[in-house]
């Protein structure tokens, strides 16, 4: 509870007050934890869990509207496709220790904001990839030129500079992200940089032009050569840092040929190309998109993503669930294990993408789970995936929860009571919970969302936030299309928040006090980022959305005759009640019934003066 107390003692005119402003929060049980909490990859984590694990602030019991909405905005150039992240206790020429969240533009631009002080409105430092007019950052319209959706390509409705979610190194203190350009009216240009995130400088051997050759006599080679194309190819997925290799992958724009699914890797510290791979070598197609989620590795440095249509034989691996392993010599990664549904030749034909999910590896566990188009969990070991039978699939489970494709990357929790992955498919399905049972889920959800999004893409994209495993704390964040197809047009988006231990309970979302809490056009596949208290939503309405709890409202004092009047400004919560007592003992509190008037942006109370000591205090 918010309170505020003032001690007052009168005679006549005599008055006499002491202030006393204090912020009570609500603790739960054990499992101490650092509160200052870094977000330095999409999802949180190289499992893609989504869970931040340290929320020591938010809960379910303040989570509400009356203790927790938008707090304030940051203005951007453009939309925002790329996941916010967090990067603490950085050193910055000249202005101290700060913690920083980081965005970055459809527009090529990035942006280092103060994660914590509202007070501090200007970035602490910007950058900028275009020189306008000759280097600008692509449009959609330059892919419709070359055939894209048949000429009306509306993936994206304007530009498309930096759209993967970059990563962070922190031990370097360094941002890494791809920038695309327009240059000069006719070139394409796809760069690596490497910033430094306490400045935006780049760092030595920054940028790098990202350029590649695969052999293969697929679609577009050219005598048994692939060459990257940095036109078709679409950076969409975020980046992956693992055992020094920056990993970026790629798909392409509205499924146009010829183009491939890419994952290329570039040695952190010099930017030197240390690993590539084709999907579809002696092929075609076989996009990696996952709906901007990064692809997944584990601590020997294996990437794990998921492919969309593409060809499939003993070469290509269109429509896959894949395990690479990084280079043993040279730089052309292997692949270690995969899953093929054995659907796979109806789900090309039907446009029924596998990978539109990317896979989580489920913490504490040797098992992976996606899904796609059609709307099917498939639950794989992560080092046995089972490959291609033909006939049957050789998994350890599968699930379809009801309703549409699955865009958002199902996420995981270890709560007190089970182990859970949450999804959310799209065309208007509810959030669903399952519990893992004895290694496999329970196929009936232990909860659902009572509340759906809008028909159509993309569902909801999810995170998790809480304080270990306490009971309690654990939140369900979810960003959903409110009510109309995200595919090709920009709609209104709003952000929820449930009970993780039960979602069936909804704690507060962001239409509930549209006026105040709205977020404003839904940023197509970005999840919220929690941490340290806060949640910062990218949006298309060219903003960063800042929420958290509230500062306790101020209540101040007057006098006026023989009376004293407490106000405290309307722009607070309506639900405060001024309580007054003689003492401060905890159950000593009573509500002051007289009239609360609104006057001037203040609620207002007046209230005799007395010749004893009485407390006011505002309690929520």
């Amino acid at each position: 509870m918010n309170k505020q107390v003032f001690r007052i003692a009168g005679r006549r005119q005599a008055l006499s007050v002491v202030v006393i402003c204090f912020l009570a929060l609500t603790t739960v049980a054990s499992n101490a934890v650092s509160s200052a909490v870094a977000v330095l990859t999409q999802h949180n984590d190289d499992n893609r869990s989504g869970d931040n694990l340290n929320e020591t602030t938010l809960n379910i019991n303040n989570v509400n509207t009356n203790q927790f909405g938008l707090l304030y905005t940051r203005p951007v150039d453009d939309q925002i496709y790329a996941q916010p992240l967090v990067m603490t206790n950085v050193s910055i020429p000249g202005k101290g220790t700060h913690n920083l969240v980081i965005v970055a533009t459809v527009n090529d631009s990035v942006y280092a904001f103060d994660a914590d002080d509202p007070t501090v409105t200007a970035p602490y430092w910007t950058n900028s990839f275009i020189n306008p007019p000759n280097i600008v950052a692509p449009r959609n319209t330059d892919e419709s030129a070359i055939g894209a959706c048949g000429g009306g390509y509306m993936d994206f409705s304007g530009k498309f500079g930096i759209i993967g979610t970059p990563v962070i190194d922190p031990h370097s203190g360094t941002i890494y992200l791809v920038a695309r350009t327009k240059e000069f009216s006719a070139n394409f240009v796809q760069r690596l940089h490497a910033l430094d995130v306490a400045t935006g400088a780049e760092r030595t051997n920054s940028p790098v032009t990202i350029t590649a050759t695969y052999p293969g006599t697929g679609d577009g080679s050219s005598g048994g050569v692939l060459t990257f194309d940095p036109l078709r190819e679409n950076q969409r997925p975020a980046l992956v840092l693992a055992n020094g290799i920056v990993y970026i992958s790629w798909s392409s724009h509205c499924d146009n040929d010829p183009y491939h699914g890419w994952v290329i890797g570039y040695n952190e510290t010099n930017l030197q190309q240390a690993a590539k791979w084709n999907d579809t070598p002696n092929g075609s197609e076989g996009g990696i998109w996952m709906s901007g989620q990064a692809p997944c590795a584990d601590t020997n440095g294996n990437i794990y993503l998921s492919t969309g249509n593409g060809t499939v034989d003993s070469t290509d691996y269109g429509e896959s669930f894949l395990k690479l392993a990084p280079p043993s010599s040279g730089t052309l990664m292997t692949v270690a294990s995969y899953f093929i549904p054995d659907d796979w030749s109806s789900l090309n034909g039907g446009d029924l993408d596998l990978g539109t999910a990317g896979l989580l590896l489920m913490p504490g566990t040797s098992l992976a789970i996606s899904g796609g188009k059609v709307g099917t969990l498939y639950l794989v070991n992560r080092d046995n995936m089972g490959g291609l039978n033909g006939t049957s699939n050789n998994i350890v489970q599968s699930l379809t929860p009801s309703g549409g494709e699955i865009h958002g990357s199902p996420v995981w929790w270890a709560g007190p009571d089970g182990s859970f992955m949450y999804v959310w498919p799209d065309s208007g399905s509810h959030l669903s919970q399952y519990q893992l049972v004895g290694g496999q889920f329970n196929t009936t959800p232990l909860a659902q969302g009572a509340t759906t999004g809008g028909g159509g893409s993309p569902g909801g994209i999810l995170s998790v936030s809480a304080n270990g495993t306490n009971a309690g704390s654990g939140i369900l964040w979810a960003t959903v299309n409110t009510t109309a197809d995200a595919n090709h047009d920009v709609v209104a988006g709003t952000l929820h928040a449930y009970d993780a231990e039960n979602v069936s309970a909804e704690l507060w979302n962001s239409d509930l006090l549209k006026a105040r809490d709205s977020l404003g056009n839904l940023a197509k596949f970005v999840p919220p980022t929690v941490a340290n208290g806060k949640v910062y939503m990218a949006t298309f309405s060219d903003r960063l959305n800042v929420y958290g709890l509230f500062p306790p409202p101020c209540l101040s004092i007057g006098l006026s005759g023989g009376n004293t009047t407490l106000f405290w400004p309307t722009n607070t919560p309506a639900a405060y009640v001024l309580e007054a007592s003689t003492n401060l003992a905890p159950g000593n509190w009573t509500a002051v019934t007289n009239a609360v008037v609104t006057s001037n942006g203040v609620f207002q109370v007046t209230v005799p003066i007395s010749r004893q000591i009485i407390f006011y205090r505002l309690n929520l």
